[in-house]
C-alpha cells in the first residue's frame, strides 16, 4: 500500500506498454497527495503501442498515432537508468541524475536478440553495420521506414510474430522480400503445421519470398567493407539484400537488476505480488518471470500492471497468478500501389486475420476439431482435453474467436451434450 502520512515515492523505470499502465492505475486509484509518481523512459519518444510498430512501418500510421495516453505525474523521457542503489533506495541515471524512491517498479521489457552471425558485429564499430536493422524500438521502424523503396531487397531474418509482421510491412512499401525462417514453419510459438502453411500461403500471394529450415550462416559485406550486401546462408547461398532485419525473438532486460543482486533467471523473478528478491522492488512486463514463465506479450503486461497497481493502493490482497494470454494479429491487404508492377490482384487484396491461444498441439489423449476450407484461405481448429478447452487457432475467419477465447479464459467445462464440431460455429457452442 501506499505510505500513509506522507507522499510515497514511486518510481517505473521503462515507459513501454507495462510501465505506462502502471503509471496510469496508480494514479487513477491513488489520492493525488498520496503518491509521488516518476516514470523514467530511455527512448526520446512519447510512449507508444510497441505492438503497432508493423503499421507505422507499412505506412498505414503516423507514429503519433500509436502513442499511448499521458503518463499523469512526472514523465521523463530520454532518462537511462544505469545503477540501483538499494541500500540508500536511490536511481541513479546517465545524466548524473538521482531519483529516490520507496517502491521502484521494473518494466524494463526487452532487447532483440542479435544472432552470432558472422560479419554482424566489427572490432572497431559499434552497433550494427549499415544496412542492417533491429525491429523493436521507434527508431528501429523510423530507420527502416527511410531506408526501403519500391523495389530494395530485404531480407527478414526471422519466422515469429515479428518478422511475419516486418515482413509484410516492407512488402506493403513495395520492397522486394525474402523471409528466411530456421524452424520447420512460421510462427512455431503460435501456430500448428496446417496453420503455417496457409500463412505462408498468403505471405507469398503478397509478393514475399518464404523460405522455412533456412540457416543464415553469416553477412556478406560491400568491398569497402563499410555495408551489408547480402545474406549468406547455410548452404552457401547468397540472398542480395540492400535491408537486413533482424527479427529473431527478445531477450529480457536483466542488466539493472542482475547489478543490483536481484534473483534473475531468464527473466527477473517475481512472486504473486509481483515483488522481486528485494520487496520494495517489483517488476511487470517482459522483464518479469513469474513462476518459472516468460510472457512477451502486451496482455500479459497490461494484467500485471493492474494487478500491481491494485496492490499498491487500494487491495493489499491482490495477486497475480498468471494470464492466459491470446496472440491476435491481423495482416492487412497490400495496397494497389505497393509495387512498381501496378496494382496487385486476386489474394494479395485480402486482409488476413490470426488468432492463437494456449496449447495448440494435441497431446496423445486428445481430441483435435479442424475446419479448412482451401477457397476462402480459412482455418479453424481446436484441441480438446477432457472436458476442457486447452487451445485453438483461427485463420481467416475469426467469428468464433471471442466465444472461444471466453470458454479457455474460463477453463470450464464444456457442455456433455455439445458435439465438438459445434465449437467452430458462429456462436462457438455458446
Amino acid at each position: 500500500m501506499v505510505a500513509v502520512g506522507g507522499a510515497s515515492e514511486i518510481v517505473v523505470i521503462g515507459g513501454g506498454t507495462a510501465g505506462v499502465r502502471l503509471a496510469q492505475r496508480l494514479a487513477a486509484a491513488a489520492p493525488a497527495d498520496a503518491v509521488n509518481l516518476t516514470l523514467l523512459g530511455e527512448e526520446p519518444h512519447a510512449p507508444y503501442n510497441r505492438v503497432l510498430l508493423a503499421e507505422v512501418l507499412a505506412g498505414r500510421y503516423g507514429p503519433e498515432v500509436i502513442a499511448l495516453p499521458p503518463v499523469p505525474g512526472g514523465e521523463r523521457r530520454g532518462v537511462r537508468a544505469v545503477r540501483i542503489d538499494r541500500a540508500d533506495r536511490l536511481v541513479r541515471c546517465a545524466d548524473g541524475g538521482v531519483v529516490p524512491y520507496d517502491r521502484l517498479i521494473l518494466a524494463t521489457g526487452s532487447n532483440p536478440v542479435l544472432p552470432p552471425l558472422r560479419g554482424l558485429r566489427r572490432p572497431d564499430h559499434d552497433g550494427l553495420p549499415e544496412g542492417v536493422h533491429a525491429f523493436r524500438t521507434m527508431d528501429d521502424c523510423l530507420a527502416l521506414s527511410a531506408a526501403v523503396r519500391p523495389g530494395t531487397r530485404a531480407v527478414v531474418i526471422g519466422g515469429g510474430l515479428l518478422g511475419v509482421s516486418a515482413a509484410r510491412a516492407l512488402a506493403e512499401r513495395g520492397a522486394q522480400v525474402v523471409l528466411a525462417q530456421q524452424g520447420e514453419h512460421l510462427m512455431e510459438r503460435q501456430l500448428d503445421r496446417a496453420g503455417s502453411r496457409l500463412l505462408k500461403a498468403q505471405l507469398e500471394a503478397w509478393g514475399v519470398e518464404v523460405h522455412t529450415e533456412c540457416r543464415v550462416r553469416g553477412l556478406v559485406r560491400t568491398a569497402d567493407g563499410t555495408r551489408v550486401a547480402a545474406v549468406e546462408l547455410a548452404d552457401g547461398f547468397r540472398l542480395d539484400a540492400e535491408l537486413t532485419v533482424l527479427a529473431c525473438g527478445v531477450r529480457p532486460r536483466t542488466g539493472l537488476a542482475r547489478t543490483a543482486g536481484l534473483d534473475v533467471r531468464r527473466g527477473v523473478v517475481v512472486d504473486d505480488e509481483l515483488r522481486t528478491s528485494d520487496p520494495r522492488i517489483h517488476a511487470i512486463g517482459d522483464c518479469a518471470e513469474h513462476d518459472e514463465r516468460l510472457y512477451g506479450l502486451a496482455g500479459a503486461a497490461l494484467e500485471q500492471a493492474d494487478v500491481l497497481a491494485r496492490l499498491l493502493t487500494v487491495d493489499p490482497s491482490a495477486r497475480y497468478t498468471g494470464t492466459r494470454s491470446l496472440t491476435r494479429l491481423t495482416l492487412g491487404a497490400l495496397s494497389p500501389e505497393a509495387t512498381p508492377e501496378g496494382p496487385r490482384e486476386g489474394p494479395a487484396e485480402v486482409p488476413l486475420d490470426l488468432a492463437a491461444f494456449g496449447e495448440t498441439t494435441p497431446l496423445p489423449g486428445d481430441d483435435t476439431v479442424q475446419l479448412t476450407d482451401a477457397t476462402r484461405g480459412t482455418y479453424r481448429k481446436v484441441v480438446v482435453r477432457g472436458d476442457r478447452l486447452v487451445g485453438g487457432v483461427l485463420l481467416g475467419d475469426l467469428a468464433t474467436v471471442g466465444t472461444l477465447a471466453r470458454t479457455w479464459e474460463d477453463d470450464v467445462p464444456l457442455p456433455p451434450t455439445t458435439p465438438l464440431l459445434h465449437l467452430l460455429t458462429p456462436d462457438g457452442g455458446s
